[in-house]
């Protein structure tokens, strides 16, 4: 499938769930900003006890500060 084409239908799938969320009655732009914030929490979490560069470390070494990350903070 062509980028235009993918970039499309993700479009409208961000839409449909925007419309969904004023369904539901949560204002989209504050969600997205607390997942933005809890995000950025938990990547300075590995950024800051990683023991060796990110660029060094596997997948496998990032996901499991990343649910260190998750444990410590709850939201």
């Amino acid at each position: 499938m062509p980028l235009e084409k993918k970039e499309e239908e993700f479009g409208d799938l961000l839409f449909s769930l925007i419309n969904y969320s004023r369904f539901i009655e949560v204002d989209p732009e504050t969600a997205l900003e607390k997942i933005n914030r809890k995000f950025k929490k938990r990547f300075e979490y590995i950024e800051k006890n990683a023991e060796k560069p990110l660029d060094d470390m596997t997948l496998e070494e990032m996901d499991d500060l990343w649910n260190e990350a998750k444990s410590m903070f709850k939201f």
